[in-house]
C-alpha cells in the first residue's frame, strides 16, 4: 500500500500521472506503475560490496589457524604476503570495476559455480528435502483430500506473489531481498551436456501443475474460466480421476533426472528430438509446481521411521518405491503419501531454505485453518496425460538410472532427531546467541568423535543485498578450538571452560554478522579467483595452497533453517568423509538432520547425532551450574 505522505513523494506523482492519461488506458497504466520495481523495497536495497582485500586476507589467515600445523601456517603466511604484494591488488581492482557495473557482482557467478556447472546428480548432493509434520490421515481418500488442500494453498500463495502481496521480510530492521520467493514457482532447471540452464516461465502465466502418480505424469489445470482457481473439492475430484487412471505403473521416466548431469544432458538431448516427448517435458518445466502422489512405505521400525520418511523427501526411497515418481529438475516438488507423510524437494538453483519455509508455512497455515477460500470455478478441464515415446534405448537408460540412483541412495546415512532438553528460549535467557551456541556444540561433537577440528561451512544469508544469496560462516575458529580442547580436560576449572565457551559463542556471532553484512571471506575469494579466470590470468597460488584446500574441504556442512512448525530440512554431506547438518531451533527443542555416507568408514550419522545431543547437554549443564552459582 502506498503512503501518500507529501505531494512530493514518488507515489503521489505516480498516481497523478496515472490519472492524467486517457480513461481507456488509465487503469492498466496505474496498475503497471504500482507494480513497477521503484515502488518495492527491492529498489532500495544496497548492492553487494567488495570487501577490502587486506581485511579478507587477514580474516582468512585467522580462519585457517586451527586447521594447520606450524610449518603449514608459516608457508601459508608467505603465500598470502606474496599475493597481497603482487596479483591481489590488480585482481581486487578488476573485481571492484565489475561490482560498479552489476547490481550484484556475485549472483550470476554463484548460480553457475554452485549449481548449473555442478555435474554430479542433484539428488542428495544438491537438492534439499523438507519433512513436514506428519498429518493425521490414512488411506487414499484422505491423501487426495489433503493433496487438494495443499494445491489450493500453493495457488493462494502464487496469487499473493502475482499481486505482490507477499509481505516483505526483514532481519531486525533490515529489509531483505524477496527475489528468491519469485523463483520458487513456474521455474525449472534444464539439463545440458556440459552445463545446465535455469528458466523462470512466470511471464508465460502457466495455469497448470503436474501430478505424478505411479510414474504417470498428468497436466492438471488449476484455473477455470476468467482465471478463477479451482476449489478444493474440484481439485480433489481431479486427483481422484488421475489416481483411477494410474493403477498400473508406467516406466519411471522421472528417474532419469537422478542421473549425473552430463549423462542426463545427453539423454535429454535424445529425448527432446521426439515432438511428443518435447511437448510433455516442456509442460513439466513450465508447470507451477509438481505434486507427487506416493506409495506408502511399510515395515519400518519406530526407532528410525522419521529418518526413513525424510529419505522419501530427499530421494524417493529407491527405484522400487518413489524415486521414479519424481522430476528432480523442478524447483518445487511436493510429496504426499497415503499414510500422512508429506514434504517437499527443491532444486537449489532458485533459492535457499528460508523462502521455501515461508511458502510452506503459508501452506500449512492455510491447510490447518480448514476453510474453503475459493468458490467453485467454471470451465474445468479434465486432466491430460502427458505421453512419452520410449524406445529400447530410452528403456535401457532408465534401467541404468535405476541402478545408479539405488547406489546413491544406499550410500546415504541419514538421521533425524529432536533434542528436547532445551531450545532457543533458554539460550536467549542466558544472553547467548542460539545459532552460535549450536555451532560451537557441533564443533565439540566433531572433536569428540574425531579428535581434531575441521573446516566448517555454515550458510550466511546475503539477502540484505539486492539479489543476495549466501556467504560462508567459517565456524571453526581459534576460540571454538580452545573450548573443544578444554571442555573434556579435567585440569581446566569449570569457570574457565565457561569463559572459553562464551568467547567462542561471541566470536561466532561476530563472524556471522560480518558474513551477512557482505564482509565475509569465501565469496570475496571466489570473486578474486573467477576474476583471474575471466581475464585470462593465471590462478593465484593462494588457491593452490594446502591451507585453501583444507579450508574448503567441509567435513561439517551446516545450515540453520528455522520454522515455527516441527519441520526439518536436510541434504547430503558435501565431503565424502564429512557430515551434512541442518537444524531448526524452536522455543523448547531443536530439530536436527545429520547425514553422512555409508562408504566412509570414518563417519556415522547416528554417532554424530548422539555426540551433538551430548555436547548440547554438557554445555547446558556448564552454563546452568554457573548461573545457579551466581544466584
Amino acid at each position: 500500500m502506498l503512503r501518500l505522505v507529501s505531494p512530493q513523494t514518488a507515489a503521489v506523482r505516480a498516481v497523478k500521472q496515472a490519472l492524467s492519461v486517457k480513461m481507456d488506458k488509465s487503469f492498466n497504466t496505474y496498475c503497471r506503475l504500482l507494480s513497477s520495481k521503484k515502488f518495492t523495497v527491492q529498489d532500495s536495497l544496497p548492492h553487494l560490496p567488495v570487501p577490502p582485500l587486506e581485511q579478507t586476507l587477514h580474516k582468512y589467515y585467522q580462519s585457517i589457524q586451527p586447521l594447520l600445523d606450524e610449518e603449514e601456517l608459516e608457508h601459508t603466511s608467505k603465500v598470502i604476503s606474496k599475493f597481497k604484494a603482487k596479483q591481489g591488488p590488480h585482481l581486487q581492482k578488476l573485481l571492484e570495476e565489475r561490482a560498479k557495473k552489476k547490481e550484484n557482482w556475485l549472483s550470476d557467478w554463484w548460480k553457475s559455480q554452485a549449481y548449473l556447472n555442478f555435474r554430479s546428480s542433484v539428488v542428495i548432493n544438491s537438492n534439499p528435502g523438507l519433512l513436514l509434520p506428519r498429518q493425521n490421515f490414512e488411506g487414499l481418500k484422505e491423501q487426495l483430500k489433503f493433496a487438494a488442500k495443499f494445491i489450493s494453498a500453493v495457488i493462494d500463495y502464487k496469487i499473493m506473489l502475482d499481486e505482490k502481496k507477499v509481505p516483505p521480510e526483514k532481519s531486525g530492521m533490515q529489509p531483505l531481498c524477496m527475489s528468491q520467493h519469485y523463483n520458487l514457482l513456474c521455474t525449472s532447471r534444464i539439463p545440458g551436456i556440459k552445463c545446465d540452464t535455469w528458466q523462470n516461465f512466470s511471464e508465460e502465466k502457466p495455469s497448470h501443475i503436474v501430478v505424478i502418480c505411479n510414474n504417470h505424469f498428468y497436466l492438471l489445470n488449476v484455473y477455470g474460466k476468467k482465471d478463477r482457481p479451482l476449489s478444493i473439492e474440484q481439485i480433489y475430484q481431479q486427483l481422484k480421476l488421475i489416481h483411477s487412471k494410474s493403477e498400473e505403473a508406467a516406466p519411471p521416466i522421472g528417474i532419469l533426472t537422478t542421473e549425473n548431469r552430463n549423462e542426463w544432458g545427453k539423454i535429454y538431448k535424445k529425448l527432446m528430438k521426439d515432438k511428443v516427448n518435447r511437448s510433455s517435458v516442456e509442460l513439466i518445466q513450465k508447470s507451477i509446481f509438481v505434486l507427487c502422489l506416493d506409495q506408502s512405505v511399510s515395515s519400518i521400525s519406530d526407532d528410525n521411521k522419521t529418518s526413513v520418511f525424510a529419505g522419501q523427501m530427499l530421494h524417493g526411497g529407491g527405484s522400487h518405491l518413489n524415486t521414479g515418481n519424481r522430476w528432480f529438475d523442478k524447483t518445487l516438488q511436493v510429496m504426499i503419501g497415503s499414510n500422512g507423510i508429506c514434504g517437499v524437494n527443491t532444486e537449489h538453483t532458485a533459492a535457499e531454505g528460508p523462502p521455501v519455509i515461508a511458502l510452506i508455512e503459508h501452506v500449512l497455515n492455510y491447510c490447518y485453518k480448514n476453510e474453503e477460500r475459493v468458490l467453485p470455478a467454471v470451465g474445468i478441464q479434465d486432466p491430460i496425460k502427458l505421453k512419452f515415446n520410449i524406445g529400447s534405448k530410452m528403456l535401457e537408460a532408465i534401467e541404468n538410472a535405476k541402478k545408479n540412483a539405488d547406489s546413491l541412495i544406499d550410500d546415504l546415512d541419514l538421521t533425524i532427531s529432536q533434542y528436547k532438553i532445551f531450545g532457543k528460549d533458554f539460550l536467549k535467557s542466558m544472553k547467548l546467541s542460539p545459532d552460535a551456541f549450536i555451532q560451537v556444540a557441533l564443533q565439540l561433537a566433531f572433536y569428540r568423535l574425531h579428535q581434531e577440528p575441521c573446516a566448517t561451512y555454515e550458510s550466511a544469508s546475503l539477502r540484505r543485498f539486492k539479489y543476495g544469496r549466501t556467504d560462508t560462516i567459517r565456524s571453526c575458529t581459534v576460540p571454538s578450538y580452545l573450548f573443544t580442547c578444554a571442555m573434556d580436560d579435567s585440569r581446566v576449572p569449570a569457570l574457565e571452560k565457561l569463559q572459553f565457551l562464551r568467547q567462542a559463542v561471541q566470536t561466532h556471532k561476530n563472524i556471522s554478522n560480518d558474513a551477512i553484512s557482505g564482509q565475509g571471506i569465501d565469496r570475496h575469494l571466489l570473486g578474486i579467483k573467477l576474476t583471474a579466470i575471466e581475464n585470462g590470468m593465471d590462478i593465484p597460488k593462494l588457491f593452490m595452497d594446502t591451507a585453501y584446500t583444507k579450508s574448503m574441504h567441509h567435513k561439517l556442512s551446516t545450515s540453520q533453517v528455522s520454522s515455527k512448525y516441527e519441520s526439518i530440512m536436510f541434504y547430503g554431506p558435501t565431503a565424502p568423509d564429512g557430515y551434512g547438518v541442518c537444524y531448526n531451533p524452536q522455543s523448547a527443542k531443536i530439530g536436527f538432520a545429520v547425514s553422512a555416507l555409508n562408504t566412509s568408514p570414518e563417519t556415522c550419522s547416528q554417532k554424530m547425532t548422539s555426540a551433538i545431543h551430548q555436547s548440547l547437554s554438557d554445555m547446558h549443564k556448564l552454563t546452568s551450574e554457573y548461573q545457579m552459582a551466581k544466584l
